[in-house]
């Protein structure tokens, strides 16, 4: 399938190609976007353009964005009946998404990328942590926002995933791509650990599956 990932860094998603690949359960092969970004606000700000250059230039059947939280609003099922969140960055990206496919022109012979969303809480690091800490979870994030006392940070899951809070791009690549290969055989655990974030994506990319096969049967009859 081939796919496009938008991350905070090279190494999220070097990450994210591999637990895609298994989510899928098929080979993914990478399309690159126009442009590569640097953290949460550059994300946000060039994701029109990735779309667009997808559509129009590639023939890439979806993207997959994911970034961190860190002290947003943490999304929550409630989101998607209320409506956009602006403090949740979940909410903010599919509100990005939205507007911009909606503006879209068709192209003869190629659908519109789809776009599945996650949300790493408090970061990516965090989901590293997933089967080797228990106390690293989104309930534990969530209450701890709510008393005001953290039992980790960022920083402090950066030092036990690298052994620095400051780690090059290489040991993070490295660190990433070990954790992923982790996680693609317990993705269970992660989406029981991280629901909401984690949870997110494999639903949306679950809908993917569900709508292929639905359409391969229509094909078929």
């Amino acid at each position: 399938m081939k796919l496009a990932i938008l991350g905070e860094s090279a190494a999220d998603e070097a990450a994210l190609e591999i637990l895609v690949s298994k989510i899928l359960n098929r080979p993914v092969e990478l399309v690159q976007p126009s442009l590569r970004a640097r953290g949460w606000p550059y994300v946000r700000d060039i994701l029109p353009s990735v779309i667009k250059h997808l559509h129009y230039q590639t023939e890439a059947e979806g993207l997959i964005v994911v970034v961190d939280s860190n002290d947003s609003t943490i999304h929550d099922p409630s989101h998607d009946s209320e409506g956009h969140v602006p403090t949740c960055r979940l909410c903010e990206l599919r509100r990005v998404v939205k507007h911009t496919l909606q503006h879209l022109r068709s192209v003869e012979g190629r659908a519109i990328p789809r776009v599945a969303i996650g949300l790493a809480v408090p970061c990516i690091e965090a989901w590293y942590r997933c089967g080797k800490d228990p106390q690293v979870t989104e309930a534990v994030w969530i209450q701890a926002r709510k008393e005001g006392r953290f039992p980790y940070t960022c920083n402090g899951l950066k030092k036990a995933v690298y052994g620095t809070d400051r780690p090059s791009l290489t040991l993070e690549t490295q660190r990433a791509h070990e954790e992923a290969l982790r996680l693609s055989n317990n993705l269970d655990l992660l989406e029981q650990n991280f629901p909401n974030g984690f949870g997110a994506l494999i639903r949306e990319l679950h809908s993917w599956m569900h709508q292929a096969n639905s359409t391969s049967q229509e094909s078929e009859s």
